[in-house]
C-alpha cells in the first residue's frame, strides 16, 4: 500500500471559503494505513543518525512521536505561541490563510543535535520555514523534513530550498 491519498478526505470550504481541507482522520482511523505511513518514514530515515524528531502542532505530533519512538530518538514539540511553559524562542510567519507564531523551548535539545522535522502538510512552506528557523536558533543540524502531504501548486519547497523534503502524498 503506497497510495495513501485514498485515506485522505477532502472537505471543501474549511476552515474558510475556497479552501479544500485535507482531512487525515480516515488515515489515522485505519491501523494498517497509519502503520504503513510510519513504516515509510522510518524506512526513509533509518540510516540517518537522528537525535531528535520535532513535530509541529498539532497534526505533526501524531507522526513525529511514532517516528521518534521507532528511530529511538527524542521527541520535541514545536508549538503555537503561548503553549510552552518554559523559556522559548519564537518565530512569526504567514500561513495559506492567515498568520501565526511558533515556539520551541530554548533547552529543547543539545547544540549540534541531528534533527528531523515532521509535519502533516507542506503547503506554502511558512510553518516549516519558521520551524527551521527555530531549530537553527538552537544550533540543531537538520537532517530532513518529513511530511505526509505536499500541495505542489502552493510552491512550499521554494521557502525551504536547502533541505531534503520527503513527502508521501503529492497533490
Amino acid at each position: 500500500m503506497k497510495d495513501f491519498s485514498q485515506f485522505i478526505r477532502e472537505v471543501p470550504d474549511f476552515p474558510k471559503p475556497d479552501i479544500v481541507f485535507k482531512d487525515i482522520t480516515p488515515l489515522l482511523g485505519n491501523p494498517t494505513a497509519f502503520h504503513k505511513v510510519i513504516d515509510e518514514f522510518v524506512r526513509h530515515y533509518k540510516h540517518e543518525a537522528i537525535d531528535v524528531v520535532t513535530g509541529i502542532e498539532a497534526r505533526g505530533f501524531i507522526f513525529a512521536t511514532a517516528i521518534a519512538y521507532r528511530l529511538g530518538a527524542a521527541f520535541v514539540p514545536i508549538r503555537k505561541k503561548g503553549k510552552l511553559p518554559a523559556e522559548t524562542h519564537e518565530v512569526a510567519y504567514d500561513l495559506e490563510y492567515g498568520h501565526d507564531t511558533v515556539e520551541i523551548h530554548k533547552d529543547a535539545f543539545p547544540k549540534h543535535s541531528s534533527v528531523l522535522i515532521c509535519d502533516d502538510l507542506l503547503a506554502t512552506g511558512g510553518t516549516l520555514a519558521a520551524s527551521i528557523n527555530l531549530i537553527e536558533k538552537l544550533e540543531g543540524h537538520i537532517v530532513g523534513v518529513a511530511v505526509l502531504m505536499e500541495l505542489l501548486e502552493l510552491n512550499g519547497r521554494e521557502k525551504i530550498p536547502n533541505y531534503d523534503i520527503f513527502s508521501l502524498i503529492k497533490y
